[in-house]
Order: structure tokens, then sequence, then C-alpha cells
């Protein structure tokens, strides 16, 4: 479970990168450091998952659905992860669906509360 965990939070992490199409490189060490401040992940093995994630199809619900079925009942883990998108979004350009996305993924995260 743990390993779906890791690549769901991942995937909707790097999901902001790839809708405003933001510089992989530029937006990397951001990445980078919150997995492996979460997942123990190394530099290398985060980067190249931001990678496959931009470059490969994903079904985000489904992803979102994994988050909230294993942080049901830890309010303060998913406020964790909303924290964590929500410094993903400020690091670069902000636009109007950055929010529309944080805002539809609050309410499914806490739907089950």
């Amino acid at each position: 479970m743990e390993k779906k965990i890791k690549e769901s939070v991942g995937t909707l992490l790097a999901h902001i990168i790839k809708v405003d199409q933001r510089n992989i490189e530029k937006e990397a060490p951001l990445f980078c450091e919150i997995m492996g401040q979460d997942f123990q992940c190394s530099h290398e093995e985060a980067k190249a998952f931001l990678e496959r994630v931009i470059n490969e199809p994903y079904d985000l619900n489904e992803h979102i659905e994994i988050i909230n079925q294993a942080l049901c009942d830890d309010r303060l883990s998913k406020l964790h992860l909303l924290e964590q998108l929500n410094h993903v979004i400020y690091s670069d350009k902000i636009t109007p669906q950055d929010y529309e996305i944080f805002e539809d993924i609050k309410k499914r995260l806490f739907n089950c509360d």
C-alpha cells in the first residue's frame, strides 16, 4: 500500500507541473525534496518518476481515490498533502486552473470525513 500511496501522491503533485506545462528542470528540485521527505526517494528516483508522469497518461481520479482511501481518517496528513500541493502551485506561475484543481482535490479528500 505504501508504494501505491507514494505513486498517487507523486502523481498528484506532478499533475500541477504537467497541466501548467512548467519547466521540469526548474520544478524537479521541489518535487524531489517533497518526495524525499515523505517517501525517502532519492533525487534520481523522484526525478525519473516526475518525468514518467509528465510523459505518460494517468488517471488522476484513481490516484485521488487511493489517497482518499488511505488517509480517510487522517485529517492532518490530508492537510499536509494540500500544503505540499499549494507549495508546488506557488513555485511558479499561478493560473486559475491551478486553484480549480486544488479546490476539487480538497473537496474530494475531505468527502469521507
